[in-house]
C-alpha cells in the first residue's frame, strides 16, 4: 500500500537518503527545507522530489510526517504547528527502527568510518540480490521486493537506540560529539547498549580496545590485521592502484581480495564488510568481484583535477578520520607534498580535542586552516579560536579566507586535501577558481 510522506529537513544526509528510498519504493515523497543549497538535494531533484519552503500549510491530514532531528518546535514553524495541532510525526530514527522490520536488516555502527562501510556493503550486497539501502552520503535505494537491508547507524544522541538489526558492524569506538556525550565511557555505554540489540551476529573491529570490552546477545566476530581476530586480513600490497590482501576465517584461507581505494583503514572495512557476509552464507566469488568495483561514496576521498592539480574532498573532522584520510593520499601520491586544508567543526570538539587534532594535522606535509565551523546548536562563547590550534601544530599553519586561498598555490607538486564537515567546500570551489583564473590568465 503507497503512503505520502512529508519530510521536514529532506535535506538532511540521512534524511534524504530515506526520501529516495521511499520514493523508488512507489511511495509519494515531498519534503521542506531552508533555501540554501546542500549536495544531498541533486538526487532529490534528479528523482522529481518536491523540495518546499517550510509552510503549515505542508502538513495535510493524509500525510505521514517524519522529521529531521535537527528541527525542534523552536527553531521550525512546521514543527511548533504540529505539536500545537496533535498531529504525530516521527523522527528519522524511530521511523528507521519500525521500517526495517520488514527487512533482513544489516547496520553499520562506529565513530569513524560508518558511511564508507555501508556504501561498501550495500554496492556488494545489492549486486549479488535485490537489497535496499541507506547510506550517511544521501544515497538511498528502495525496493519493493528486497529481502535485505544495508543501513548506517549513527550514535549521536542514541539515535541508533531503536534499531534491532540481524547483524552488524561496529568500526570503532572514540570519543566524540562532546555536545552530547561526557565521556569516552559514556560513548561505549551507548555502543554497548547497540550491540545488545543485534540479533544474530555483531562484527567489530577487534584491535580497538574499547570495542573489546563489547557485551552482545548474538555471536561476537572480531576483525582486525592481527592474530587472535576471527577473520584477519593479511598479505596486504597497498599500491597507487588500491589494495589487495588475503583474509582469513579462525586460520581457514577464504582466499585474495582487492579493492580500489586506499588507506589501511579501508582493508578493514572490506575485511568487516567479507566477515559479515561469510557469515550470512553469501558466495565469496560474488563478494571479491563486487568489492572490486566499489568507487568510494560522497565526501570519503572524493577526488577532482583542477587544471592538472589534484584535489581531494573528505568529510574528515576528527583527528582519527584526518590520518586515516592524509594516510590514504600518501598511499596514492607517495611522490607528491601532501597539504592539508582543514577546517574545525563545532566549538565543543575543537576544544575536547585540540591536541589531537594537531597531532593528526602534523602527519601532512603543509597545514593551512579554516576558521572554526560553529554548529547551530552550540554557542560560541570564545573560549577557542582557531589560531589556539595553528599554535600547536609542529608544521606552520596558516589560517586562509574564502576570499583569499593564494597562500595555497606555493606548493608546486602538491596533492590538496580539503577536510571538514562544516563549509570548506567553499574554500575548495574558491581555490579551484583560483587555479582556473590562473589558467585564464596565461592564455
Amino acid at each position: 500500500m503507497t503512503k505520502t510522506y512529508h519530510f521536514i529537513g529532506i535535506k538532511g544526509s540521512g534524511m534524504s537518503a530515506l526520501a529516495l528510498m521511499l520514493h523508488q519504493m512507489g511511495h509519494q515523497v515531498q519534503g521542506s527545507d531552508v533555501e540554501k543549497y546542500y549536495f544531498t538535494q541533486r538526487g532529490l531533484e534528479q528523482a522529481g522530489i518536491k523540495i518546499l519552503p517550510f509552510d503549515e500549510k505542508n502538513l495535510q491530514a493524509d500525510v505521514e510526517v517524519i522529521a529531521g532531528n535537527a528541527f525542534r518546535p523552536d527553531n521550525n514553524l512546521e514543527i511548533a504547528y504540529a505539536d500545537a495541532n496533535g498531529i504525530a510525526y516521527k523522527r528519522y530514527h524511530e521511523f528507521l527502527g519500525i521500517f526495517m522490520r520488514n527487512f533482513v536488516s544489516m547496520g553499520v555502527a562506529g565513530a569513524h568510518g560508518k558511511t564508507s562501510t555501508t556504501g561498501m556493503l550495500a554496492h556488494v550486497l545489492s549486486n549479488i540480490t535485490d537489497t535496499s539501502y541507506l547510506i550517511g552520503d544521501g544515497t538511498g535505494r528502495g525496493s519493493a521486493n528486497a529481502k535485505y537491508f544495508a543501513f548506517e547507524a549513527d550514535e549521536y544522541e542514541r539515535h541508533f537506540m531503536p534499531y534491532h538489526p540481524e547483524y552488524s558492524i561496529i568500526t570503532n569506538i572514540d570519543f566524540d560529539h562532546p555536545d552530547y556525550f561526557t565521556s569516552l565511557e559514556d560513548v561505549f555505554n551507548a555502543f554497548n547498549d547497540y550491540a545488545k540489540q543485534v540479533n544474530k551476529g555483531v562484527f567489530v573491529y577487534g584491535e580497538d580496545k574499547e570495542l573489546r570490552r563489547i557485551t552482545a546477545n548474538a555471536p561476537i566476530y572480531y576483525y582486525g590485521f592481527k592474530e587472535g581476530n576471527d577473520f584477519v586480513a593479511h598479505d596486504l600490497l597497498r599500491s597507487t592502484t588500491g589494495s589487495s590482501f588475503k583474509v582469513s576465517f579462525r586460520r581457514k584461507e577464504l582466499g585474495e581480495f582487492k579493492i580500489p581505494s586506499f588507506g589501511r583503514h579501508n582493508i578493514m572495512n572490506a575485511t568487516a564488510v567479507i566477515g559479515l557476509l561469510y557469515t550470512a552464507g553469501f558466495d565469496l566469488t560474488l563478494v571479491r568481484e563486487h568489492l572490486a568495483t566499489f568507487g568510494g561514496v560522497k565526501r570519503r576521498f572524493t577526488e577532482k583535477m583542477v587544471n592538472g592539480t589534484t584535489i581531494i574532498d573528505d568529510f574528515a573532522h576528527h583527528p582519527t578520520e584526518i590520518i586515516a584520510t592524509l594516510d590514504a593520499a600518501r598511499q596514492k601520491y607517495p611522490s607528491k607534498e601532501i597539504v592539508a586544508i582543514f577546517q574545525p567543526h563545532t566549538f565543543t570538539r575543537t576544544i575536547a580535542l585540540l591536541d589531537e587534532f594537531a597531532e593528526a594535522l602534523n602527519q601532512a606535509d603543509a597545514v593551512y586552516l579554516a576558521q572554526i565551523y560553529g554548529s547551530a546548536r552550540e554557542v560560541d562563547h570564545g573560549d577557542v579560536k582557531v589560531e589556539d590550534l595553528a599554535a600547536k601544530i609542529v608544521k606552520k599553519a596558516d589560517i586562509i579566507t574564502v576570499d583569499n586561498v593564494s597562500p595555497l598555490l606555493e606548493h608546486p607538486n602538491a596533492v590538496y586535501v580539503f577536510m571538514g564537515a562544516g563549509d570548506i567546500q567553499t574554500y575548495e570551489y574558491s581555490f579551484e577558481r583560483l587555479l582556473s583564473n590562473l589558467t585564464s590568465n596565461v592564455q
